[in-house]
């Protein structure tokens, strides 16, 4: 028997809502460049100056092209429903810090070019999403970190300098932050379903299937109750009309 607990997992609104929001946002961001001739590309992350600074809030909704922006778009959308939905008390904390941190540390050691785009904070989704599934003992989180795994674990080689005008710098500036967030956040995480027999203060002699046996676990027989040896069955007709 398990204990009785509201399940922490339930679809809300916001689980679809927040995450197609905020998708939306970018693309609106990138058609209003397009459509009055606009360019963005100045509010990105430029490390080591005051002025990129600002990039650090508004990186994440500017993008050099269609093809970075689809890139994006998806695995922020997929991430990002995630963590409404299996980490929906965490949810704002690690979106809005992910998005502060990790682009404080691209403005720490990246180089010096704008940094623009959502990537940093994928990485940051990505990473939390896979080791905090890993570091708990709850099978649906786990479950979830090898799906993160099987859907994005390509996504790693990209933390290094493998291919040439990308942020790596602000990819590995995601990952740690995720890692982080993953070691730091303990309160407010689903935890796994126990049974009433893992308890400290559990009973066995109000269990009404441990009353069955014995201190040494044989099973005890109990007396069947005791019956009329007539047997007397009772008939009801219904009259004919």
């Amino acid at each position: 028997m398990f204990m009785k607990s509201s399940s922490p997992f339930q679809f809300t609104t916001g689980v679809l809502g927040y995450p197609i929001v905020f998708i939306l946002l970018i693309w609106i961001v990138f058609w209003a460049e397009l459509r009055f001739g606009l360019q963005f590309k100045y509010l990105g992350i430029y490390p080591r100056t005051m002025e990129g600074l600002l990039g650090v809030i508004f990186s994440p909704f500017i993008h050099g092209s269609l093809a970075h922006l689809y890139h994006n778009s998806i695995p922020l959308l997929i991430l990002s429903m995630a963590l409404f939905y299996f980490y929906r008390p965490l949810a704002w904390t690690l979106i809005l810090g992910g998005i502060v941190l990790s682009g404080f540390l691209t403005w720490c050691i990246g180089s010096s070019a704008y940094h623009i785009g959502a990537s940093g904070l994928i990485y940051v989704l990505m990473s939390f999403l896979l080791f905090k599934g890993l570091f708990s003992n709850h099978f649906r989180l786990i479950a979830l970190s090898l799906v993160v795994v099987f859907l994005y674990g390509g996504m790693l080689w990209y933390i290094f300098p493998v291919k040439e005008k990308m942020s790596w710098e602000g990819h590995l500036s995601g990952f740690i932050v995720g890692l982080l967030f993953a070691f730091t956040f303990k309160t407010a995480v689903a935890q796994p379903e126990t049974f009433e027999w893992e308890q400290s203060n559990f009973d066995p002699s109000n269990d009404p299937f441990l009353q069955q046996f014995d201190a040494d676990g044989n099973f005890i027989e109990i007396p069947k109750p005791e019956h009329d040896s007539e047997v007397h069955i009772n008939y009801t007709y219904k009259d004919e009309e």
